[in-house]
């Protein structure tokens, strides 16, 4: 990075720089971790003099627990880094949301779980881009599509492709019945730019519209929006959150180009299958997680078992614990065979 001319390409050198950040950052965690392990170690030698076989004193005792407390913590985020072991897993992600059959309930529910990602997104630290929402009719979305800038964010996110299930009482239902509802959620890495694929042009469907998202009147009285198709593998991108329709079709072909490659490699390397996860029909018998608000509540994991009460929770972005027990059993090879 200080050899002269280093920024002359910028592509490279931006790519370069975020690999440094990522390993700098890895490392200043490491030596962080060490040192709360010296601290600890201190303290615990200085409660042994001081105890000689009674209770610890309460503020001595208090700053121990916080050091575990925080010692586990970070041994955790650690050991969910160390799962991370595919081709993409550390690089970022981009996130597909649709709604299922079922109009405006199933749209609602949409919107729903793109609130939920955002505000996991915020949580973790990550920096989220919105490349599109297409606004329902009544209420939710018929569609949105962002990007998730981060360590680990396509590793993480990945954990969540399939099909989400909603019961609850319907507020759009006049005589308050309960109702199923189904959103599907599609993640594919980011692919860095120096990877190179080439596309016919020949092979493109390119449609403009016009913006039905945020932006200003200038955006939502042309048509910015770009909606490109890949003929051949009926590969689907659009975006609209840029102001001119050049800057929209730019970041829609490099998505197109992610979602290209993550299916080359596919086909290339069978042990990359779980990357992309099988497409389902957004119906019954296909979710990967079940959020029911009524009769009781219930965030409930179809592949690991795993269950929480506290569905408001979850909603509001608190899904670490369903990501880190898909990630362990699956790199242990206990997926489907755990109840917890």
């Amino acid at each position: 990075m200080r050899a002269p001319g280093f920024w002359d390409d910028q592509t490279h050198a931006q790519q370069l720089s975020t690999r440094y950040s990522r390993l700098r950052s890895r490392l200043e965690e490491y030596e962080e971790l060490s040192a709360r392990f010296e601290d600890l170690d201190v303290l615990l030698d200085m409660a042994a003099e001081e105890s000689d076989g009674d209770e610890l004193p309460e503020e001595l005792a208090d700053e121990v627990e916080r050091l575990v407390a925080q010692l586990g913590g970070a041994i955790e985020r650690l050991e969910e880094e160390s799962l991370f072991t595919g081709e993409f897993d550390a690089g970022d992600a981009i996130v597909s949301i649709h709604p299922g059959a079922g109009g405006t309930e199933s749209q609602d529910w949409a919107e729903m779980l793109l609130r939920m990602y955002l505000r996991w997104a915020q949580r973790r630290g990550f920096t989220v881009e919105m490349n599109e929402a297409t606004e329902g009719e009544e209420a939710g979305i018929k569609s949105a599509t962002f990007t998730v800038h981060g360590d680990n964010a396509y590793g993480l996110l990945s954990t969540e492709r399939g099909v989400h299930r909603l019961v609850r009482i319907s507020p759009f239902d006049a005589a308050s019945r309960r109702h199923t509802s189904f959103a599907s959620v599609d993640v594919t890495p980011l692919i860095p730019d120096d990877v190179e694929l080439e596309i016919d042009e020949k092979d493109l469907r390119v449609e403009t519209y016009r913006s039905s998202g945020a932006g200003g009147q200038h955006v939502n009285k042309t048509d910015s929006a770009v909606r490109i198709t890949h003929l051949p593998t009926k590969t689907v991108v659009q975006c609209q959150n840029e102001r001119s329709q050049i800057q929209n079709r730019e970041t829609a072909m490099r998505m197109l180009r992610s979602k290209l490659l993550l299916l080359e490699h596919e086909k290339r390397q069978q042990e990359l299958a779980r990357e992309k996860g099988e497409q389902k029909e957004i119906a019954w018998g296909n979710q990967i997680r079940s959020y029911v608000l009524a009769p009781y509540t219930l965030v409930k994991d179809h592949r690991t078992n795993l269950e929480k009460g506290n569905v408001e929770a979850v909603l509001d972005g608190a899904i670490d614990d369903f990501i880190r027990e898909y990630v362990w059993q699956r790199s242990t090879g206990k997926l489907g065979s755990r109840t917890t």
